[in-house]
């Protein structure tokens, strides 16, 4: 069986983002800090945090957005999402102004603020959230400027953690490379990697997904949300959201990307089954190696294992069996 544990543990390197991890960071600085100096904001007690992929520590390279949660724990009841918007809007505009082309850096979206930062290249979405009452949040509600809708994203985060620690530090690589590899089977076509990842969330919530290792963690978790994708598609089975009992994931999808998506997924999730138990490590490798594509740098994620070329054949040996004398090199010792 071809488990290729250390072509798996490069394979994650890859896919780790880089400079983002120092760039995403500044760029929430900078617009959290705008957000707390606004006299009004102050006055409902903003409180931006950091939230989304990056947080949760399942982001790949390259990081494009980063989502920055701003709690309004003061806001008073009568002040509307559109209200909200507007006051976001007003407060970054002034901030950041426009781009060297002349462009405006702030761009006012559904249920949020998007800041571009162009020498990041990447964005920040500030959202901005309402108390529910218990603990979880309200933002804006798209389709309706006057309307909130609940989430928690917190609790997302801490139930990442725990599933992690649960699965001795296998399910956020796994997810890591499930998000790769909705990127190489569908590229910007939806569904997004938040569908993915919380299809990985309920699949491993349900105890499908196992492994002693991170290649049968990988192949088990793909197959698992293989079938998840399957009973959305087919049936209509929403995937749960694991942070608010009783409520489902939404997300933005046509039938024909959704279709694509169940297609892939279950080719996909049958080549990780067979080439988890080739025993041809070349051939096994260049199956994963099809999986995962390549990274947001546009090199090649998994790596073929010593020995073999890049097409999973074996190198030819520079020295014949049976030889009896050594090519290169003097035949002397001492």
């Amino acid at each position: 069986m071809a488990h290729l544990k250390q072509q798996f543990k490069d394979a994650l390197s890859s896919i780790e983002p880089g400079d983002d991890k120092t760039n995403a960071p500044e760029a929430h600085r900078l617009v959290r800090d705008a957000l707390k100096a606004d006299s009004k904001l102050a006055e409902y007690g903003v409180s931006p945090i950091l939230i989304g992929s990056y947080k949760r520590n399942v982001s790949i390279r390259r990081i494009k957005d980063v989502d920055v949660f701003v709690r309004l724990p003061d806001v008073p009841s009568d002040v509307t999402s559109t209200d909200i918007l507007d006051r976001f809007f007003k407060v970054l505009h002034a901030e950041f102004g426009t781009d060297a082309d002349g462009h405006r850096r702030t761009k006012r979206q559904d249920r949020s603020l998007q800041v571009s930062f162009p020498e990041y290249d990447l964005y920040v979405d500030a959202v901005p959230a309402r108390p529910y009452g218990d603990g979880t949040w309200e933002i804006p509600q798209k389709g309706d400027k006057n309307e909130w809708v609940r989430t928690n994203p917190d609790g997302l985060t801490d139930l990442s953690s725990t599933m992690n620690a649960d699965h001795d530090e296998y399910y956020v690589p796994t997810v890591k490379l499930l998000r790769q590899t909705r990127r190489a089977l569908l590229g910007t076509k939806k569904p997004g990697g938040f569908f993915i990842e919380m299809a990985a969330y309920q699949a491993f919530a349900s105890g499908a997904v196992s492994g002693n290792d991170q290649a049968e963690y990988y192949v088990s978790a793909l197959r698992e949300v293989s079938k998840i994708i399957e009973n959305f598609v087919t049936y209509g089975i929403a995937v749960t959201d694991p942070t608010l009992p009783g409520h489902t994931i939404h997300i933005r999808a046509t039938d024909d990307e959704l279709d694509t998506a169940r297609t892939r997924f279950n080719d996909a999730a049958t080549s990780a089954e067979a080439a988890l138990v080739e025993e041809d490590a070349g051939k096994a490798a260049l199956a994963f190696r099809k999986l995962l594509g390549k990274n947001g740098d546009g090199d090649t994620v998994f790596p073929m294992p010593p020995g073999f070329n890049e097409d999973g054949s074996k190198k030819a040996s520079a020295i014949s069996p049976g030889a009896r004398v050594v090519p290169v090199g003097k035949r002397t010792f001492g």
